[in-house]
């Protein structure tokens, strides 16, 4: 890769594309699906019984895909390269009964879904989108991409203290977002707009999983615009490159060794315990009947899982200019710096020293430089899906991502080179 190749933002153009179209992980799954399905692949269904045909194939269940390319004469027993990844955000989600309000404001009960930083969510135009359910059982997806709710911050003159104590919020009584006026509260309004905004009949929606996004567009940053803010970049960025390489090695004219996947499962923000997380049945359930549907036996699938490698993207911290001593002191990430791979000792992350080994060679095939990320000793560490992958399905893990700024705001920050960085290393990854 050349150098001027290395710093194209058309990548990255894409990548604001794709964050803008994906408000929640059902429009996430989408977005790829559609973008897989222009590069030959079929979607299939769990309930049908699966052929052993090569080309690319993928899965959807709710927030979650499994996408995989099988090569021309890929025998049963040959092994997979997955590059995994999660869907979801940290956000506001619509309650079951959410029309509330009062002294003449309507708003809309939320709950708080994984660990946003609340202060980001205030006084910030927000729109609503995610999955209706109809009285048929099928869903419809929905986006309401303007200014329709808000949640407003107290004036600095009623609450003297924020100066010398901070701002302290209380989730349950101060991040409900006001969405008009009107003293009678309607059961049933936030709802009778939706169906009316997404062309459905009044009253047939019976189920819904909704929440709210900030509807400022991803945009560059900085005088030399070398830095990208935008929503949900957690982990929509590893999402995003995981189709593209995906995609790039399906379109190849020379087929890859290994049969290769991406897994994007969805609720990792909250433990991934779900029939479309990380720690659910999905990603072995396909990847087992891959093996089957080629005439594979139990054999042929412990062999097959036995050579398997994943790579767990996520991103991860980027040290920060005004708190450098939170984080390691020898060990300081930098944006546009290319990827990272993230290692703890105690498994918050599943690399170790053969995984280094692997994620260095995608990088030097892709000429594409990395970093090494460790916490700081007296830091709680986060974790990924990495080692949940690693325990459930005994699949050798490596856990990397990008190093970004402001992770689980409303709003994140990262280098605008580092995302194409991180697609050609997966590509690599995935063509070994």
């Amino acid at each position: 890769m050349t150098e001027r190749a290395r710093f194209d933002r058309g990548h990255t153009d894409d990548l604001m594309t794709f964050l803008a179209a994906s408000p929640s992980p059902y429009h996430a799954v989408a977005t790829a699906a559609e973008r897989l399905e222009k590069a030959g692949f079929r979607q299939v269904a769990e309930t049908d019984a699966w052929d052993g045909t090569s080309g690319g194939k993928y899965v959807l269940r709710g927030g979650a895909i499994v996408a995989w390319y099988v090569p021309e004469g890929a025998a049963p027993h040959t092994p997979f390269r997955i590059v995994g990844a999660h869907t979801d955000s940290p956000n506001l989600r619509v309650k079951p009964l959410p029309d509330t309000g009062a002294h003449g404001w309507r708003q809309v009960a939320v709950e708080i879904y994984g660990g946003p930083l609340l202060n980001s969510w205030l006084d910030r135009d927000l729109g609503i989108a995610g999955r209706l359910t109809l009285r048929d059982g099928s869903t419809r997806l929905v986006n309401v991409d303007r200014p329709l709710l808000r949640v407003p911050q107290l004036a600095i003159h009623l609450d003297r203290s924020v100066t010398a104590d901070g701002l302290k919020l209380d989730k349950q009584r101060h991040m409900q977002p006001v969405w008009g006026l009107g003293r009678d509260v309607r059961d049933g309004d936030l709802i009778a707009f939706l169906e009316e905004t997404a062309g459905i009949p009044a009253g047939e929606v019976t189920g819904w999983d909704l929440m709210t996004h900030s509807v400022e567009p991803p945009a560059y940053l900085g005088r030399d615009r070398e830095l990208l803010a935008g929503p949900r970049m957690d982990n929509l960025l590893s999402v995003h490159a995981g189709t593209a390489a995906l995609a790039a090695v399906a379109s190849s004219s020379s087929q890859p060794a290994s049969i290769p996947v991406l897994a994007a499962f969805d609720h990792e923000e909250n433990g991934s315990q779900s029939d479309t997380g990380a720690d659910g049945p999905l990603l072995g359930n396909v990847l087992e009947r891959s093996v089957f549907a080629r005439g594979g036996s139990y054999e042929d699938r412990a062999r097959a899982f036995a050579g398997t490698v994943c790579l767990s993207s996520d991103t991860g911290h980027a040290v920060h200019p005004n708190y450098a001593e939170r984080h390691d002191p020898t060990h300081h990430p930098r944006v546009n710096g290319g990827p990272i791979l993230k290692v703890n000792v105690n498994n918050r992350y599943a690399t170790d020293g053969s995984g280094r080994a692997e994620f260095t060679a995608a990088c030097e095939a892709a000429d594409v430089p990395f970093q090494s990320f460790v916490s700081n000793n007296s830091m709680p560490c986060g974790t990924t899906i990495g080692p949940i992958t690693a325990a459930r399905h005994g699949i050798r893990t490596v856990d990397i991502g990008v190093a970004i700024l402001s992770m689980h705001s409303a709003r994140e920050l990262c280098g605008a080179d580092d995302p194409f960085l991180l697609a050609n290393a997966l590509t690599a990854f995935l063509e070994r």
